[in-house]
């Protein structure tokens, strides 16, 4: 990350306002009500920008003067330069927050929940081990942030590790904090089956989908084959007797969802089924993203989840980020749910990378 501060050049927003200002002048704009629907939103936008740079304009005006005021013989001068300094320099920062806040447009998926997949990857049991501690701490983030946390389904390995595991996660912000949990997570410690005390290396990966709405992802039953079975694993003598467990199967996409965590086949069916349709969307939206050619990756990653985005050291007690160039210590705490300062770099990060995208000039 840079040291400098971003300062955006809004040139192009403050021309595209003066457009927008004539158009809505026109009665005849008004013909179309959504045509001009559209362009009142954009004008509402681009004038919230344009007026969060004249603020931040008008700070940074005031602190050049201070500081010019600085150097004055004067000794009252100059103490009341130092105040002003004191005071303003905070205050612009705070301004250019908000304008680097100002001029990326809302993502709609930021307000949808989130489904969070976790599968153990490379590494036997101990990457299922692994895997289980990070449903554990995405579990625990979400109850901190008072988020609702459900289930959907899980896969449990011999040793008590996660095959993989699906949870909702309902909250303001949980799509927009987790996106960039997704791509390959790395692991090195030694497994307590590891008699030399050898380090090993292992990985889990995990994908965030914002959650589909019913109306927006149309499955049709000739397009879906369904099964039942009876569930295995925990459960008592019920999953023996009842076929609750539900497989579906897109026959278009291929796509397979497997849910048995429920008691009741109707349930893991409707559990299944919004699984089926997030990753649905996800796919459209993959597809839709590989066919912007001239779209360029960000700094935090493409959110793939065959990218490695983070190692998590045991020997070190370290967690390096390897997007951002970030390493935090307290591997523990991290997995206990604290994952607040690896999530918010990689928001801020992710916000200064649009942010500069939007106002670098084109080629």
């Amino acid at each position: 990350m840079s040291a400098s501060p971003l300062r955006p050049d809004l040139t192009g927003f403050r021309r595209r306002l003066a457009e927008l200002e004539g158009l809505m002048a026109d009665p005849a704009t008004f013909a179309d009500g959504r045509k001009a629907a559209a362009l009142g939103a954009e004008l509402r936008f681009t004038s919230k920008a344009v007026k969060a740079d004249d603020v931040l304009v008008a700070l940074e005006k005031e602190l050049a003067e201070s500081r010019a005021m600085s150097g004055e013989a004067d000794a009252e001068f100059r103490a009341m330069a130092a105040e002003e300094i004191t005071r303003l320099e905070p205050a612009v920062e705070v301004a250019r927050e908000q304008l680097i806040r100002a001029i990326i447009p809302v993502n709609p998926d930021d307000s949808r929940n989130a489904l969070v997949e976790i599968r153990a990857g490379t590494g036997g049991e101990e990457a299922s081990l692994f895997a289980a501690e990070l449903l554990r701490a995405y579990t625990r983030f979400a109850e901190k942030k008072g988020w609702k946390c459900e289930l959907m389904s899980l896969s449990h390995s011999d040793l008590g590790g996660v095959r993989d595991a699906v949870i909702l996660i309902e909250g303001e912000g949980a799509t927009a904090l987790l996106r960039h949990e997704a791509g390959v997570h790395r692991v090195q410690r030694v497994p307590a089956t590891e008699a030399s005390g050898r380090v090993h290396t292992s990985a889990a990966t995990v994908a965030v989908l914002p959650e589909a709405e019913e109306a927006e992802v149309v499955l049709k039953p000739e397009d879906l084959d369904m099964s039942v079975a009876r569930a295995s694993g925990a459960g008592g003598q019920h999953v023996n007797k009842t076929e609750s467990a539900v497989q579906i199967i897109h026959k278009p996409t291929g796509l397979m969802v497997y849910c048995a965590d429920e008691r009741s086949q109707l349930r893991n069916r409707q559990k299944a089924m919004r699984v089926l349709r997030s990753r649905l969307l996800d796919l459209t939206r993959a597809k839709e993203r590989e066919a912007r050619a001239d779209a360029r990756k960000t700094q935090v990653g493409s959110g793939d989840r065959s990218e490695r985005i983070r190692t998590y050291n045991f020997p070190q007690n370290r967690i390096t980020d390897h997007r951002i160039d970030l390493t935090v210590h307290g591997i523990e705490q991290v997995l206990e749910g604290n994952l607040d300062q690896l999530v918010d770099a990689l928001f801020e990060a992710d916000l200064r990378e649009r942010a500069e995208a939007i106002t670098r000039p084109s080629a």
